[in-house]
């Protein structure tokens, strides 16, 4: 039985206590959770519902050492080349030799993927891979995979689940009146304050391990793959608990986004459509263009192709480039493809006919929380896994298919470390109730939506793609007022999930500035016009 200790006063506040606390409900979340239920009780809690995170909408699929004719070390390179230069190679080991034990243990779980006639995997090519190793479920792999998990986690009886809970802030020393300042070696994690959307009331969870499984961030742009939820609430909590965030300046672009102005999120595409034989071609010439970027073509990692597509907008005029999928043998783009085809086809398209408008958008959050090998953060008692994490795996630039299996064996190293000292911790009870005396609810709901686009407007005008100097600085300084404004506004009001996404997108625009200004060199993800070559010496930006 959960110890759940409520109507401590006339507010009726309550206060949960747990083992296990779980921020998330993505691959890395829901898998750690499994597992920790095997040795304690986990509460995980999510902002939404179960369904709601970024790898329920993950198309593509999962990368793995199966093929007879591939290798660890084939798919170790690849890593290393994709990541330009900035990869911690041990840790790409790991990950690579560790993946197809984690990904086998999801199958035994049920998750079911593409086989050809004679039983085998049908493993699909992505960019930047050098041979056939993506594991797919046609194009809903993500889905596929968080569905099996769910029904697992739903059946344990060792994991509460608690949705529509949105973590505000995670407590530390700080809420006991002890200063802290970053880099500060004893900083300990406790559990996190959350409001409880459905009685708009905020509760406070003491945990003796808590695991940050909160996603990306893509929401800091006006046009992100991500769904509305990924807000980056991982990395801002932990910077406003001064631990250590490394590398935000990249930020991976997916290539191909359908073009559809205003709509948010964005329909990805995924990249195994190129794997397939789709083309990218010029929307003047509607011819290829991305040979003379790279030899590799449209196989070439995100980075390069995100940016080729972003030049021949530039030298067009036009908003978009056209993905040609024409070439691809009409069954295998319907039995391969069944939803981008049938979205498309919602759309007026029909891909067998016509050429389809893309345009790259924001997708994933290649830096985030700086971790080790166990996803152990700077602060203790505190792992980050997933997205929202810093491992060291994708460098300067994700391989395409790498996010889901590092979530995996990153939540599997996780709980193999944590079950082995969470009997050592207890709860800290000194912990204070959160306090919002003499704050008042607000109905300047246009103050807080406003703030929102601005931001995203910001960073899409001048930390995309392509960056300078200038544009850097000139984001900087707007960041900083809409910080202002908004920190005042949080001090006289009560917390909402609205003004709780604001603060978290205001903090990680922060990060990615503060580490692109950091980065004099192009490396990767991050592309400066000012500084078009990339330095001898590979380094990260740790804040």
């Amino acid at each position: 039985v959960f110890p759940i200790l409520s109507a401590m006063d006339n507010e009726n506040k309550q206060r949960l206590y747990t083992d296990f606390l779980v921020i998330g409900s993505g691959v890395a979340g829901l898998f750690f959770a499994l597992q920790a239920a095997s040795v304690g009780k986990v509460i995980l809690i999510t902002k939404a519902e179960l369904e709601e995170s970024n790898t329920w909408y993950a198309q593509g699929g999962i990368a793995g050492v199966f093929a007879s004719d591939d290798s660890f070390e084939k798919h170790i390179q690849d890593t290393l080349i994709a990541g330009d230069g900035l990869c911690k190679e041990e840790i790409v080991r790991l990950v690579v030799t560790e993946g197809p034990a984690c990904i086998r243990q999801l199958m035994e779980l049920g998750a079911e993927f593409d086989r050809l006639s004679d039983g085998s995997l049908a493993l699909g090519r992505e960019g930047g891979h050098s041979t056939n190793r993506i594991l797919h479920n046609k194009d809903a792999t993500g889905m596929e995979i968080a569905r099996t998990l769910i029904a697992a986690v739903k059946n344990h009886p060792n994991i509460l689940i608690k949705t529509q809970l949105f973590a505000i802030d995670l407590i530390t020393q700080h809420h006991l009146g002890v200063y802290v300042n970053r880099g500060h070696p004893n900083i300990t994690c406790y559990g996190v304050y959350a409001l409880d959307k459905t009685k708009n009331s905020i509760i406070t969870i003491l945990s003796k391990i808590t695991v940050l499984a909160s996603g990306g961030a893509g929401n800091v742009y006006a046009s992100t793959t991500n769904p509305p939820i990924a807000t980056g609430d991982g990395p801002a909590m932990v910077l406003r608990a001064k631990g250590r965030i490394a590398n935000m300046e990249f930020y991976q672009f997916h290539p191909t986004a359908l073009y559809e102005p205003g709509v948010s999120p964005a329909f990805l595409l995924t990249e195994a459509l190129r794997g397939a034989g789709a083309l990218l071609l010029s929307p003047y010439s509607h011819k290829r263009f991305m040979p003379k970027y790279d030899e590799r073509a449209e196989l070439a990692p995100r980075d390069i192709v995100a940016r080729a597509i972003d030049s021949e907008m530039k030298i067009s005029g036009y908003p978009y480039v056209y993905l040609d999928a024409r070439n691809i043998d009409e069954q295998e783009l319907m039995h391969h493809f069944p939803t981008i085809y049938n979205k498309c086809l919602q759309k007026g398209l029909d891909m067998k006919k016509d050429l389809i408008p893309i345009v790259p958008a924001a997708h994933y959050q290649c830096g985030g929380i700086e971790v080790d090998s166990h996803g152990r953060s700077s602060i203790q008692r505190l792992y980050a896994i997933g997205e929202c994490s810093h491992t060291g795996l994708h460098g300067a630039n994700r391989l395409a298919s790498n996010s889901l299996l590092e979530a995996l064996v990153f939540a599997k190293r996780a709980f193999l470390h944590s079950q082995s000292v969470f009997q050592n911790y207890s709860f800290l009870y000194e912990v204070p109730d959160w306090n919002d005396q003499n704050t008042v609810n607000t109905e300047e709901w246009i103050l807080i939506s406003h703030n929102f686009k601005e931001v995203q407007q910001i960073m899409s005008n001048y930390v995309g793609i392509v960056r300078t100097n200038a544009r850097l600085e000139r984001a900087e300084r707007r960041i900083s007022l809409i910080y202002q404004e908004t920190e005042e506004f949080y001090q006289r009001t009560k917390v909402s999930q609205e003004l709780g996404e604001l603060r978290n997108i205001i903090a990680c625009a922060y990060l990615i500035i503060k580490c692109a200004k950091i980065r004099k060199e192009s490396r990767g993800l991050h592309y400066t016009l000012d500084y078009p070559q990339k330095n001898k010496i590979a380094y990260d930006t740790l804040l």
